[in-house]
């Protein structure tokens, strides 16, 4: 294959629709390879934007914006990076000759859990929790009595976990329904999931090239809220529940087709094997990677999308652990004490330029002998980060007048803090 330079007439150039965390690493990726990227986001200075040749920010729920962009850009590649995105315009797209990633009816399929499940469940056949779509109140509380307690309620489009809770009982139903209206993406409808009584969740990521197919060690995580917080890898399998998991992951990447990683999320009871989500583009799970492969599941998505070979080794056992923010802060600023840049361990700053409670901002990874102990490692070095959400002390030692502007107050933090 041959790599042009970027910013010239003969550029190879990719476009990322989303330019969050995930974006940003697929970005620096790409750009190592000289690839010319133009990062595209609803807000200004996205992760991704910050690292990208060139960056936008339009309404990327509005076909006109999306496409009138696509045709005076002319990307050889557009790369959906998250599910609010016009689907329309990707299909018009690429009618009109342009390549999306991994194809429009992938992207239209998996950003919705309806079209997903349906596809899952219904077309290829596959061993799925039992569900049920419903869009009023009533529905919702039918749904649950038919499929039982606890149940999982969930907007049938959203991202990280937004919108998600499990009712144990009839009483959560009111609470579940305003938390699912309440998520960003569509929540006109939601999907009620009888709760597999599962031993452990895996994410197996997936990565095709149009030639080959492969899978990296599956990768175990911890979610709160219907969001992950920790992720390590290896995840420990059974040989008859791994050769499940991958043939459930081909079965499914083969039906949705193109090329790209895919993050193929699975219920694991025993030697059983249950689909639940899947995602046509790297995974927030598999940051991990990013400390256990020669190749990160970013450097894979790349060469997957220019077809190039899919070779990698891995290195170690690793654990990742996501920072979420304490505070709502438009100058957030992140403090992370020494030990966190340990030589088995380092930070990944996302800079967002916002941070709002919960909020994904960083992520630390791990490595050690096994992946127990760089979870271990991960789980108690990950409260050495914090985003000056507790300023009790700095009241106690500086004085801060009402009047003041938050970067006066941030002045003062970082006087306690560093002396200076």
């Amino acid at each position: 294959m041959h790599f042009p330079a970027p910013l010239k007439s003969n550029s190879l150039k990719m476009m990322l629709l989303g330019s969050g965390e995930l974006g940003k690493e697929v970005a620096i990726e790409a750009q190592r390879l000289g690839v010319e990227v133009i990062a595209v986001d609803r807000y200004q200075n996205a992760p991704a934007h910050q690292v990208a040749h060139e960056a936008h920010v339009i309404d990327m729920q509005n076909s006109d914006e999306v496409l009138d962009l696509i045709r005076r850009v002319k990307p050889d590649y557009i790369l959906p990076e998250i599910e609010a995105i016009s689907i329309e315009a990707l299909f018009t797209a690429e009618k009109e000759g342009f390549v999306v990633i991994p194809n429009a009816e992938a992207v239209n399929k998996t950003m919705n859990r309806k079209n997903i499940r349906k596809f899952a469940a219904e077309e290829l056949g596959l061993k799925t929790s039992p569900y049920r779509f419903v869009s009023s109140f009533e529905d919702l509380e039918a749904a649950a009595e038919a499929i039982g307690y606890p149940c999982v309620i969930k907007p049938v489009m959203s991202s990280s976990g937004h919108g998600q809770s499990v009712a144990k009982s009839r009483d959560d139903l009111q609470s579940s329904w305003e938390m699912a209206k309440e998520a960003r993406g569509d929540a006109s409808e939601l999907i009620v999931e009888g709760f597999v009584d599962f031993d452990y969740e895996i994410t197996l990521l997936t990565v095709r090239n149009g030639k080959d197919t492969i899978f990296c060690e599956p990768i175990g995580h911890e979610q709160k809220d219907g969001d992950y917080i920790f992720s390590w890898q290896p995840a420990f399998m059974s040989p008859a529940a791994k050769q499940s998991a991958e043939e459930i992951a081909k079965k499914v990447t083969d039906g949705l087709g193109g090329r790209g990683v895919f993050g193929v999320e699975l219920f694991v009871k025993g030697d059983e094997v249950y689909f639940s989500e899947v995602s046509p583009r790297p995974h927030d799970t598999g940051m991990v990677t990013l400390i256990t492969q020669s190749q990160s599941e970013f450097a894979l998505h790349v060469r997957a999308v220019l077809g190039l070979p899919l070779e990698f080794s891995f290195f170690t056992p690793g654990a990742s652990a996501a920072y979420k923010a304490k505070k709502e802060s438009v100058t957030p600023v992140l403090h992370a004490e020494d030990a966190v840049f340990a030589s088995d361990s380092y930070l990944r700053v996302f800079g967002k330029p916002e941070s709002h409670e919960g909020r994904r901002m960083a992520v630390l990874l791990t490595m050690a002998a096994s992946e127990s102990e760089a979870l271990k490692k991960a789980k108690e070095r990950i409260g050495y980060v914090d985003d000056f959400s507790n300023v009790t002390k700095v009241v106690e030692t500086e004085r801060i007048e009402e009047s003041e502007d938050e970067s006066c107050v941030i002045k003062k933090v970082f006087k306690f803090i560093f002396g200076k």
